[in-house]
């Protein structure tokens, strides 16, 4: 099919073949991932929508798209307005849109291996208002239409080792065994990617950007566990390093295998897990636990190897970065730069650094306008040259096997306004306002979260998303549970308090539609302090080690604490990353790590 518009009447078509007046496309996978493998991304072959998250509704004469506020302009650019209506959310929900817009009577299809069972009583309850009715599918009405559709990958597993991990495998799955006593379970569900990774200290390579394996496992009271994954992924290092207390099976098994727990307690996560499964735990007469995954929060609090990982890579990382910054302040003025060319400038930096095995996310390279979508995509069709008088906004992040990176800087090519001074420099403000933040135990991320806006709040601004997100060790760069964000924007994890070993993120910005974006990130180490008259709390400590653009900061705008705090952060970067870095690159930064007097402008 040769355009999207061909490929959303092939789907109607398919839709009436199948007796249903309507489906939901969500972009995920059977295990609720934010990054999917080719195979699963449905939501982009159907509309051409690039971002990384969002869902769609199709119904004979309607057709939404549903995005939150991070992808406002990126939808607009890359799904059509003459087949889809644009609906933002948290603002709107799929079930109330669907309430108001589905054929009365109708029969709307989902897939239960796409959705969790709280989205789909929602969804259910809100059709029933219509005299309509949410259809469980066997087969995805899409997958019949996808010509070429991608088979999922069959890459190998890897070990990740006990050195890197801190603990080994047989310990974290004690761990779980202990949690399940507690609650008199039998056995756990474990379906997300990445804490199967964390629990068996293995790795994969079925999703980019995130070192995980397709696969599922049902970890039991006892510390044994089942553990289902084509049998093509295996190697004799792997199911050596899994050991006799770990049975393998092929992954077609699972959903049969829920079946087998009759009468037997089985905690199962609501958020993690899909419809499917509580559904085949159901059929098998189990009774269900609906709980959190154990190893969310286990797996969030880093121990003092992944702490120290992550230290190696953020420092490793942090002199990439700073050649790529220089090359591109010294080289873009001149013209001829793209957005592409600073793609594959970065991945080179980064790979001579000989340890690294993937970006952490796709690199946001936003020139002038395109810096304006915080989660824009660059490619061969909207690549655009960085041009003198604009900002260059580029978030990136490294996956490396002893921690993952994410970071985003700001470089004017050229001479920049006032404005873009006075903006950069309010959200400079609010970055401070969150890392140096020291607070109780139990305080959210979500009641932190106003420190980094109060600086744009003042003149009437800004920014529709979080300020925060957790981030993995060798695993995914957004990882739960912890956010720093309000609850008027998209996502789970604001009411969830910030503990010691957490990461976070730390990323204010300002987006001035059409014109320039702004966002300065580093990652931040939730650690333990004590005050002068012993008192404990919780603070930052900061990861992220790379200058922040002098030439974009009004000093006048800042406070003395706040000027003593950018002068202290670019010293310790110049002492971290300046001896790895020589010659003219070293030069470079010494001049961008140089103390800003009060009186500069």
């Amino acid at each position: 099919m040769s355009t999207y518009s061909d490929r959303l009447k092939a789907l109607r078509d398919q839709l009436k073949n199948d007796r249903l007046d309507g489906f939901v496309v969500p972009l995920t996978d059977e295990h609720m991932s934010e990054y999917v493998g080719e195979y699963a991304q449905r939501l982009a072959w159907l509309t051409g929508f690039q971002g990384s998250a969002g869902n769609a509704v199709v119904l004979p004469e309607a057709a939404a798209i549903f995005t939150d506020g991070r992808y406002t302009l990126q939808v607009r650019e890359q799904v059509s307005a003459d087949d889809w209506q644009y609906v933002p959310v948290p603002q709107e929900s799929i079930a109330g849109w669907l309430s108001e817009h589905a054929p009365e009577g109708g029969r709307i299809g989902y897939d239960p291996w796409l959705h969790t069972r709280d989205w789909v009583k929602e969804a259910t309850k809100a059709l029933a208002e219509r005299g309509a009715e949410l259809v469980a599918v066997t087969a995805n009405p899409i997958d019949a239409i996808w010509a070429d559709h991608p088979t999922p990958s069959l890459a190998k597993l890897t070990v990740h080792s006990d050195d890197a991990a801190g603990r080994s495998s047989a310990d974290k799955r004690q761990e779980i065994a202990d949690w399940l006593a507690t609650r008199k379970a039998d056995a756990v569900v474990l379906s997300a990617l990445d804490s199967i990774a964390w629990a068996f200290n293995i790795r994969g390579a079925d999703v980019d950007h995130t070192p995980v394996a397709l696969s599922y496992a049902l970890v039991h009271a006892d510390g044994t566990a089942d553990f289902y994954v084509a049998a093509e992924k295996m190697t004799d290092a792997v199911a050596q390093h899994l050991g006799n207390a770990v049975r393998v099976h092929n992954r077609a098994d699972f959903g049969e295998a829920l079946k087998g727990f009759s009468g037997k307690r089985v905690a199962a996560d609501p958020e993690r897990a899909v419809a499917a499964i509580f559904d085949g735990l159901d059929a098998g007469g189990a009774k269900i636990l609906s709980v959190r995954d154990p190893v969310v929060l286990a797996k969030a609090l880093k121990n003092p190897a992944e702490v120290a990982g992550h230290r190696a890579a953020q420092t490793r990382d942090g002199a990439a970065i700073v050649r790529f910054l220089r090359w591109v302040s010294e080289t873009a003025p001149g013209g001829g730069v793209t957005e592409l060319d600073c793609v594959e400038k970065l991945k080179a930096f980064r790979e001579e650094t000989g340890l690294l095995k993937d970006s952490s996310f796709d690199t946001i390279s936003g020139a002038g306008a395109h810096g304006a979508s915080p989660h824009y995509r660059v490619d061969e069709k909207s690549n655009a040259e960085l041009k003198r008088g604009e900002l260059y906004l580029v978030d990136s992040g490294g996956q490396y096997e002893d921690g993952t990176t994410d970071i985003t800087r700001v470089l004017p090519i050229g001479e920049p306004t006032a404005e873009m001074r006075d903006r950069f420099t309010r959200v400079l403000k609010g970055h401070i306002a969150i890392d140096v933040a020291q607070w109780p135990e139990g305080v959210t991320g979500g009641q932190l979260d106003s420190f980094a806006r109060r600086p744009l709040w003042e003149v009437g601004l800004d920014y529709a998303h979080g300020t925060g997100h957790g981030v993995g060790a060798f695993l995914a760069v957004h990882e739960g549970p912890q956010r720093i964000a309000s609850p008027n924007y998209a996502g789970s994890g604001q009411s969830e308090p910030l503990r010691a070993g957490m990461i976070c993120s730390n990323e204010p910005g300002y987006y001035k539609a059409g014109e320039y974006g702004i966002r300065i990130e580093n990652l931040l180490l939730i650690v333990e302090r004590t005050l002068d008259d012993g008192t404990k709390v919780l603070g930052f400590d900061t990861l992220t080690w790379a200058p922040i653009e002098r030439d974009l900061i009004d000093p006048a705008l800042l406070t003395e604490d706040e000027l003593d705090w950018l002068n202290s952060y670019h010293a310790r970067v110049l002492e971290i990353i300046g001896p790895l870095l020589a010659g003219e690159d070293l030069a470079w930064l010494k001049q961008k790590c140089a103390p800003i007097a009060r009186s500069a402008s």
